[in-house]
């Protein structure tokens, strides 16, 4: 179980109110989770740049040549996905764990069990942010100047982090009553890795024949969406189409809804199974 040592006394002094004792707490979780992070590595944060560099070079000298469909700046289009894909992975991984990680603070202290999953989302941000260092160096590589398409990222990023909340809320609540869930999540992962257009082309597809169901379970994929989002943005230097929009919207206020659902009836039982 992991350390949560902020505490009644420590938290008191700041908060005047519920929503700035919670705003206090994400704060001062999401701080601790990053010094544990890069406590002992010597590079640091540069890992969080050096990791969707070494992965773009890997996977394009992989799939250059099978999957790429005559894509131009193919890395460019790899690393987008990748981190963007990366960033859901890694927050609901995270959040999955998050209301058994924090079991002995939940045990001592009053707290609002929301706040432990929506950290994990918020540092999986802050991991994100180091990522598109990674694409501002590949995009000078490939001299693809930004547009100003780029201030639809906000939007992108908003509507991701309300999705991935949704599913941290989810998944961190059963994961409470059915250990099991631990595990499957790992394989919906992988599963969910192959669906999505990381390292191919979606064009692929329908150059293939591939069969309508096919085609539409693919674009009814949320990370379809938020990946196509960035890659509209970044790499085609053009806003989000209505489809796209639409897609992510629905995805994540859904999400969100369904989380915040199973959390309200089971937060109760939590103290009873952690």
């Amino acid at each position: 179980m992991a350390d949560n040592s902020t505490d009644t006394a420590t938290i008191q002094p700041y908060a005047k109110n519920e929503t700035e004792k919670n705003r206090f707490i994400l704060k001062q979780l999401v701080t601790k989770d990053f010094k544990l992070k890069y406590r002992r590595s010597v590079l640091g944060v540069v890992w969080s740049v050096l990791n969707p560099l070494l992965m773009m070079v890997v996977m394009s000298i992989v799939f250059s040549f099978l999957f790429s469909n005559g894509i131009e700046n193919f890395p460019l289009y790899l690393i987008l996905g990748n981190i963007t894909f990366s960033f859901m992975s890694d927050s609901t991984s995270a959040a999955l764990t998050s209301f058994l990680d924090a079991a002995p603070l939940l045990k001592k202290v009053k707290i609002s069990r929301f706040v432990f999953p929506v950290q994990k989302v918020l540092f999986a941000l802050v991991n994100f942010a180091f990522s598109l260092v990674a694409v501002a160096l590949v995009m000078l590589w490939f001299r693809v100047m930004p547009t100003w398409h780029l201030i639809w990222l906000p939007v992108c990023l908003g509507l991701l982090i309300i999705f991935c909340i949704g599913i941290g809320l989810i998944i961190g609540s059963l994961a409470v009553f059915f250990r099991d869930v631990i595990h499957l999540w790992s394989v919906i992962l992988t599963a969910w890795t192959y669906l999505t257009p990381l390292f191919w082309d979606f064009q692929l597809l329908i150059d293939k024949g591939a069969p309508l169901w096919v085609i539409g379970i693919v674009k009814a994929n949320p990370m379809y969406g938020f990946v196509t989002f960035m890659r509209d943005i970044f790499l085609w230097n053009q806003s989000p189409s209505t489809e796209i929009l639409a897609l992510c919207a629905v995805w994540a206020v859904v999400m969100l809804a369904i989380g915040i659902l199973v959390f309200r009836k089971s937060q109760h039982k939590f103290i009873l199974y952690v």
